[in-house]
């Protein structure tokens, strides 16, 4: 099972596109998706503010503010299985 967790906040059109591309990669294996409103924690609020969406996979970064170049997508196949 991989494990998501992205840090994003209500109507953030970035953070749609990260998760779709993201399921669109992992299609074919099985993911638990933890979505967290930075917003709703104060200290997430300071530490990203609007440096979001932010992607962990398996409890380590993957992606930040902006989608990787798409060689990185690659490496999310690989993160995935860890």
């Amino acid at each position: 099972m991989t494990r998501l967790k992205l840090l994003s906040r209500p109507g953030c059109h970035l953070c749609e596109e990260l998760r779709r591309r993201v399921d669109g990669m992992l299609g074919d294996r099985p993911r638990e998706w933890e979505v967290v409103d930075v917003d709703s924690d104060p200290d997430l609020a300071a530490r990203f503010g609007e440096a979001i969406p932010v992607l962990y996979v398996n409890g380590k970064i993957f992606a930040k503010t902006r989608l990787p170049p798409a060689a990185k997508w690659r490496l999310l196949r690989a993160a995935a299985a860890e």
